[in-house]
Order: structure tokens, then sequence, then C-alpha cells
């Protein structure tokens, strides 16, 4: 296209832009920044996320703006105090904004070559040839807060107005450049309800096997982006059609079937960890822990998520009809844990995955919380009494003091009335039944 055909479709679409009602409200901060980069000479737009949100009349936070210039970072790191270097290598330069927010400006640059997820880049004159080495239209337009003018050269804005996720040029040399791009275009065209251009789709459908190449880390990101956001089973719709889910999370031999994906809409709330373990529950039962570990889940992660899957998808009948047992699980699962457990069941009743019937899970849960809020304990340290009160008794220190303390705990799962000092004190005198090894013997407080 000429660039004379061009001039007018830009135009075009910044006059839509203004008559929308989806002009961005650019904080003040961001305006002042621009403002001085300007006055310094040097060319500065606000791009990214910030503007396509904007569009689509999301606000954003201050920090979610990034600017776009023609300074280079030697020159953004003169003409402002507090900055910092993110990545003076790619030109991006961290500067703080008067009200205290950190926001990436980065100079104008197109690739020289790329390597995957690595590349060497060149600074640019124009905002034009910046724009061209983005990911997908919706992402490679700017706007002028000054100037009020959108600059959109790949119809951005056109294709958000249609529903259309979009690569900018050759989709195949885009993913290409970076196979993050692939996990990007399905979380956006998810998040934003967009259909994927056909040679969109396709290039992204070739390019997958190129996810195995991306780190760990950057997967699990992306995934948690995914299960953090509204009716993440689109995206990940997306991921099984596209063959991606299989290449990084190859253990769900069952896949994100109808079940699974409905699951993962249903938990309440934006709780990316149950949402990730109702994925591992009904995408085939497996074992949580390799997977957290090997996508490099923290081990706090990894614990919570593992808690909420080993409960599988509703619960045992046998925590429902016997008390003892029920407490009994409560502790081993975790006083802590135990919301994200009773958040997947409610979830996979919602969607009609539960294998338990609606009676039981919503008694089982009702039940454990009455627990809860009763005080029944779930450990020997939340007993009535301690060790010390049987040293006072003039025990010897010894093994025998926690068999002691935790055939007291079993006692008090069959009748929490039981935990009072006066009658703890008094099953200990009269020698309440060794439990051996059991399973109350190792319950502890939670730290």
């Amino acid at each position: 296209m000429t660039a004379r055909a061009q001039a007018p479709r830009e135009e075009a679409a910044a006059s839509r832009f203004r008559g929308s009602g989806g002009v961005p409200e650019v904080p003040g901060s961001v305006v002042r920044l621009i403002e001085r980069l300007e006055r310094a000479g040097y060319e500065s737009w606000t791009v990214g996320g910030a503007v396509r949100d904007a569009l689509r009349g999301n606000a954003g936070r201050a920090g979610d703006w990034d600017l776009a210039t023609r300074a280079t970072p030697r020159q953004v790191r003169r003409l402002f105090r507090r900055t910092v270097p993110l990545g003076i290598e790619y030109g991006t330069v961290g500067v703080f904004g008067d009200d205290g927010v950190l926001h990436e400006v980065t100079t104008f640059r197109h690739d020289v070559a790329t390597f995957g997820r690595r590349a060497v880049v060149a600074f640019a004159r124009t905002l034009e040839e910046d724009l061209a080495r983005r990911d997908f239209t919706i992402n490679a337009m700017a706007w002028h807060p000054l100037r009020r003018e959108l600059r959109d050269p790949h119809g951005g804005a056109r294709d958000l107005r249609e529903g259309v996720l979009r690569a900018v040029g050759d989709p195949r040399e885009r993913f290409r450049e970076d196979y993050l791009r692939i996990l990007r275009g399905l979380r956006f065209a998810g998040a934003f309800g967009l259909r994927i251009e056909p040679r969109t789709w396709q290039g992204m459908v070739e390019a997958v096997p190129g996810i195995a190449r991306l780190s760990r880390e950057r997967i699990r990101d992306e995934l948690l982006r995914v299960l953090s956001g509204p009716a993440p089973s689109r995206a990940l719709e997306l991921y099984e059609r596209s063959g991606a889910r299989a290449v990084f999370l190859p253990e769900l031999t069952d896949g994100l079937g109808p079940a699974a994906l409905a699951t993962v809409d249903a938990v309440r709330g934006k709780r990316a960890e149950v949402r990730m373990a109702a994925l591992l529950v009904l995408g085939g039962g497996v074992r949580p822990a390799p997977i957290l570990s090997r996508l490099r889940f923290s081990r706090a992660e990894a614990g919570r998520i593992a808690a909420a899957a080993s409960s599988g998808p509703g619960p045992d009948p046998v925590l429902l009809a016997n008390p003892a047992a029920r407490r009994r699980w409560m502790a081993r699962t975790g006083r802590r844990k135990l919301r994200g457990v009773f958040r997947l069941w409610l979830a996979a009743l919602r969607a009609g995955a539960s294998p338990s019937s609606r009676e039981a899970v919503l008694g089982l849960v009702a039940a454990a919380r009455r627990d809860q809020r009763c005080g029944v304990p779930l450990s020997v340290g939340e007993l009535a009494i301690a060790g010390r009160d049987l040293l006072a008794l003039g025990w010897s220190p010894g093994p025998r003091i926690g068999r002691t303390l935790g055939s007291l705990l079993e006692a008090v799962w069959e009748d929490p009335a039981l935990n009072r000092r006066s009658t703890l004190l008094h099953l200990a005198r009269e020698g309440v039944p060794d439990p051996g090894p059991g399973p109350a013997r190792g319950h502890r407080r939670e730290r």
C-alpha cells in the first residue's frame, strides 16, 4: 500500500477513535513525560497494550502505559533524573513519572536478526519502523496524547472493531521471530473474544513445535495470565485445537475437554491456582508434583495447587458419613489449603463435572466449615492442653507425651466436646488408648 493510500486510513482511524468515546485517558504523569521528551526535540508516543485496551474501553492502570521515542537510552537518561536501565541493549529505560510510577521508555527500533526469543535490534528513525516489528495489529498502534492522534499503519483499530486477531506482516516470520507470540496470540484471542485470521492461525499451528524452545518460566507465566483472566476456557480451547497444550502439558492424556474447560470457568474469582488444579484433575488425573516442578512453580504455589488437586473433583462419601474421618482428612490437607479444595469441588459441581451429588458436596463443605467455626482442633498444638501440662503432672519427657497428645487428638475428632483442659487431663491420667504410629501423631500446627 502506498504512503498516499495509507495516510487517509490512518486519519480515518484517528477520527473514528476520537469520536468513539474510547479516547485514552492517559495519566497526567505520562503526558508530562511526553511533553518533556518533545520539548527536548524527541518525537514520543504511547504504545502497546494500554492503547489497545483504551480502544476497547478499558482505562487500565497508570503503570500499563509504555512510551516509544526517537530519543536514545543515553538521551533519555540525561533528560530524566530517576531512571532504571531495564534493557539498554534493547533500547529500554525505566523512567519514574512524577507520581512515582515506573514506565518503560523505548527507543524506536527495528529487528536486525532474531533467534526465537532473542533479537538483535537497531535504533530506527520512525515510529512506523517500530510498529512494523510488533506481533499483532491490535498491538501495533500508537497514541499521541498531546496531538490527540492515533497512528495505526496496520489497521489494528479496524481489527479490534471487527473482532479479528491478525499478525503484523507475514505470520510465519512473526512466530519464528518469537515463539512466545503463539501463546500471547491465543491469550489475546481468548480474552478479547477475537477470531484468528486464517493465515495467522495457520502460521501459529505450523510454529507450535517451537514452543518447546521457550523457557519453562515464560510458559508458566503465560498460562497463569490465561488462568487469571475472565473465561479462560476460550484461550485454553485454542491451546488444545492448535496443539500448544500437547507441547507443554503432554501429561494431560485426556486433554482439555468440556468438563475441564467448564470447571475452570466455574471457579469463582480469578483464582489461577484453583483453575490449574482443575486442569490437572480433569485433564487426566495426573500427579501434580512433576508437572508443577517442570513449569517452575514455587514450592508454596505447587503445595496449594497439589492440595486442591489431591482431593479430586468431588469428596469421598466417607468423609460426610464419618466426622472423625472428615477431621482427619482436614488435618492432612491443612487448614489454609482447604479453601482451594472447596472452591474446586464447588466449581466442578456448578460445571456438572462433579462425581458427587449436590447434597454430598454442599453437606461436606458445610460440615467442614462448621468444624472450623467451632474451633475443632486439627493439630495437637490446637488441643486445650500441651506437653507442658503433662510434665506438670509428673510425666517424664519422652515419646510417651507425643503419643498421648496424638491419642487425645483422635478422641477429640470423635467427640469435639472433649477438647476441654480438665477433660483431656482426666483422659491422660486414665490412660487414653495409644494410637501407635497413626496419622494423628504427625499433625502439627501449620506455619
